[in-house]
């Protein structure tokens, strides 16, 4: 009847995925394309070979790959059993520990690593060590495992076990030809997180590695900031950024080759879910609850023990003294958590308005649909050190460096990911025909979107919004290029220029700001995975 009405509504939803295109474009592919134009064409060829001919950046790649890869092999050898243990049994405390190996990956770098300063102090054991890393990697990044492996574990049908068992296959053959060959995709997909968060960490290198263990992500934040060569800066980058390329390539291969069979609903399989009656279910339930006590629990406990203690005692002092302006700092640790806090909201706002806009046009589908998905998921691939060094970079000629807008949006962008995974099932989840009828009845599009989709996606918003802050308030990467002056300066910075400096009064300050920091985050975390159940 209104031949009209389909091309208007053309014009009306291509408006918003430009936007977010050109948002992205902005935040996102410039920084990325002012790092390449840095390396490849302000560099020159023969500077660009002198750099990579260094020894040195050769040893600090390889320490990378070390460290990253070691860190993979732990994680995933501690997280294999709690996954099972999660996904196929009825563990005593199973929500509790389902939800403390959540707590974890939400927390800041700089929280991770006070917690782990705080238990190798307390055994007296030396603070800045290889296996202090390992260790922060494998508490950060077990959830990966967990929630990658588990969920896909407690998916798979119980039937094709139980034929293979009626037929006379033992458990292990049972577990090598039916449930390993299903566990492939999910097992290389959880490997290439992990490595890819240990191979662009940051905040637990620069505080438990010390000067002597540097990856290509610390030395391009020396190099860019203390050295002032950013040339180096940039062919550091440059080559970080090949080698998380050439992983994603591999891990999409990987993952193509993994048969999807085998799969059924996972609400069918938690009715499944064994009891713990045998000897083998009960060493499984012991080795659950020891891997999560030693690497989650302790390294919490620690923190909090540690930032109570003052003298040979305990008690509040260092909390309080958390008003109180140190000079290390250029604000009180009370004044920085206040900062990142007003971030966060500005960058929760930013990326939950972004990851609905992309949302929706991913769901219509069309190339700029396309586009804008692919380009939002740009900054999983990223390091957040990268796209802070590219701003610096980026926006050198548009004297934007000292913009504070720039710190909330450089969060927004590197929470985007993950609030769109948050959102994205939710808009996609709405059936067409609801809203060609509310259309057909004479609704217009503002109200088909607060009659229909907005009480759909209310709750997935507010888990997006609850990621984007969690993701904010711990930010210490981007920001460390992008804090100028006291206004900028944020909680992970306070916490990491306190535990720079020597003191028992700053130490406390650090660990007592970084316990708040962990609680608002472990807090946010929390609501977030009973939501996610509830969902």
């Amino acid at each position: 009847m209104d031949r009209h009405r389909p091309s208007l509504t053309g014009i009306r939803s291509a408006a918003p995925p430009t936007l977010a295109l050109a948002f992205l474009g902005a935040l996102v592919v410039w920084p990325i394309v002012a790092i390449l134009v840095r390396s490849l064409g302000g560099v020159g060829s023969p500077r660009l070979a002198e750099i990579l001919g260094r020894d040195a950046v050769w040893s600090v790649a390889g320490f990378t790959v070390f460290q990253a890869a070691l860190s993979t092999v732990m994680t995933l050898a501690l997280g294999f059993p709690v996954a099972l243990g999660l996904a196929r049994y009825e563990l005593p405390g199973r929500r509790l520990i389902r939800s403390l190996v959540v707590v974890p990956f939400v927390l800041p770098t700089v929280v991770v690593a006070a917690s782990f300063r705080a238990v190798f102090g307390a055994f007296g054991v030396f603070e800045q060590s290889l296996f202090a890393i390992l260790a922060a990697h494998v508490f950060f990044n077990l959830a990966v495992v967990v929630r990658v492996l588990g969920g896909a574990w407690s998916r798979i049908d119980a039937r094709q076990a139980d034929a293979a068992r009626v037929l006379g296959a033992s458990s292990w053959q049972t577990f090598r030809r039916v449930t390993f060959p299903v566990l492939r995709g999910p097992l290389a997909a959880s490997a290439t997180i992990v490595f890819l968060f240990c191979f662009t960490s940051y905040g637990v290198i620069l505080m438990l590695g010390g000067p002597t263990r540097a990856t290509l992500e610390t030395e391009i934040q020396r190099y860019a900031v203390f050295r002032q060569e950013f040339d180096v800066a940039a062919v550091l980058a440059l080559l970080q950024m090949c080698v998380v390329a050439l992983l994603a390539i591999a891990a999409g291969r990987w993952q193509r080759r993994a048969p999807a069979a085998g799969l059924s609903s996972a609400r069918t399989l938690r009715r499944r879910r064994l009891p713990i009656d045998s000897g083998p279910s009960r060493v499984l339930g012991v080795m659950v609850l020891v891997i999560v006590g030693v690497v989650i629990v302790l390294p919490m406990v620690a923190l909090v023990e540690r930032s109570l203690r003052v003298g040979d005692g305990h008690g509040f002092d260092h909390f309080v003294r958390l008003a109180e302006r140190s000079d290390v700092l250029p604000v009180s640790p009370l004044r920085a958590l206040l900062h990142s806090l007003a971030f966060a909201s500005v960058a929760a706002a930013i990326a939950v308005a972004c990851a609905v806009v992309t949302a929706r046009s991913i769901a219509r589908g069309g190339r700029l649909g396309r586009l804008v998905g692919l380009v939002s998921l740009v900054p999983l691939g990223v390091s957040a050190v990268t796209l802070g060094f590219g701003y610096l970079v980026g926006f050198a000629r548009f004297d934007l460096r000292r913009s504070l807008w720039l710190i909330p949006a450089a969060h927004a962008v590197i929470g985007l990911p993950f609030v769109l995974a948050t959102i994205m099932p939710a808009i996609t989840s709405i059936p067409e025909r609801l809203r060609q009828a509310a259309a057909g009845l004479g609704a217009s599009p503002r109200e088909v979107t607060r009659r229909i989709e907005r009480p759909i996606v209310r709750r997935a918003v507010l888990s997006g919004a609850g990621f984007a802050v969690a993701v904010s308030v711990g930010e210490f990467g981007a920001t460390s290029f992008l804090a100028r002056g006291a206004s900028g300066f944020t909680a992970p910075l306070a916490v990491f220029r306190l535990l720079s400096r020597p003191g028992d009064t700053l130490r406390g300050q650090a660990l007592a700001l970084s316990v708040i920091i962990g609680l608002i985050v472990g807090s946010l975390a929390l609501v977030l995975d009973r939501v996610g159940e509830a969902e």
